[in-house]
């Protein structure tokens, strides 16, 4: 059986360097070009031919944009809703088609990468700090002090709040990472196991490989979603300075 984690190592199709800084064509980039120009062709292709009684692929548009803006609302707020849709509805419509198109034989799961996870991760932390100064000022410090804790407990729980604050990119996209590459292992062993056996026993691993299958399509959409509510979460959290 071939090792299953190999699956996952990035080799240079098309080596490139700029600057002394490694910037090779892989399989990853290639897989985030596709995903990149499905949504932007689908989008496209949905509001082609606008129309007031919408057809299934225009239908299916504006389900997902409102969706998307319905979860901006309630997380950060209704009237900054239509500022951080753009960002908000590109950072989920990647991660759901890059989870999503990692199920596809031969393909590569994008998000089973941590410099793309952790990427994102930092890019919607940052924008939450950023947000925080806009709207509170210096005030936003008071993110790391507890309201209504006594003085003398602050030199102990400053330090924790200061650690659970930022560990939140590490967390987002580690939660991100490990279940894309736990599950795609578990289906690359299994299928290994298929191939391999005795066919008289290969159907075993063969039917669990199917149910996973289909278990790994339900965690790519919840994962996704979880990773964009959670991005919308830390936002909303220091717009409005909820601890």
């Amino acid at each position: 059986m071939h090792n299953p984690i190999e699956h996952f190592e990035l080799l240079p199709l098309i080596s490139l360097s700029l600057f002394g800084i490694d910037i090779s064509i892989n399989k990853a980039v290639i897989m985030m070009w596709v995903c990149t120009a499905f949504i932007i062709f689908f989008f496209r292709a949905a509001m082609r031919n606008k129309s007031i009684i919408p057809g299934r692929l225009q239908s299916t548009a504006e389900l997902l944009v409102t969706f998307i803006h319905d979860m901006v609302a309630d997380n950060i707020s209704e009237k900054d809703a239509r500022k951080f849709l753009p960002y908000i509805a590109s950072l989920f419509l990647f991660v759901f088609c890059c989870n999503l198109s990692g199920l596809i034989p031969g393909a590569f799961t994008v998000t089973s990468q941590i410099m793309v996870t952790g990427f994102f991760a930092l890019l919607g932390f940052t924008i939450s700090i950023i947000t925080g100064f806009l709207n509170h000022g210096v005030g936003f410090f008071k993110v790391v002090c507890p309201p209504g804790v006594p003085p003398l407990l602050l030199p102990l729980l400053i330090p924790i709040e200061i650690i659970s604050f930022f560990a939140k990119p590490f967390s987002l996209s580690v939660r991100l990472f490990a279940n894309m590459t736990a599950g795609h292992t578990v289906l690359l062993v299994l299928f290994g196991m298929t191939v391999t056996l005795p066919l008289f026993t290969a159907w075993i691993p063969f039917l669990f490989t199917i149910i996973i299958n289909a278990m790994e399509v339900f965690i790519a959409i919840v994962q996704a979603y979880i990773f964009t509510i959670l991005s919308c979460v830390y936002i909303g959290d220091a717009k409005n300075m909820h601890h």
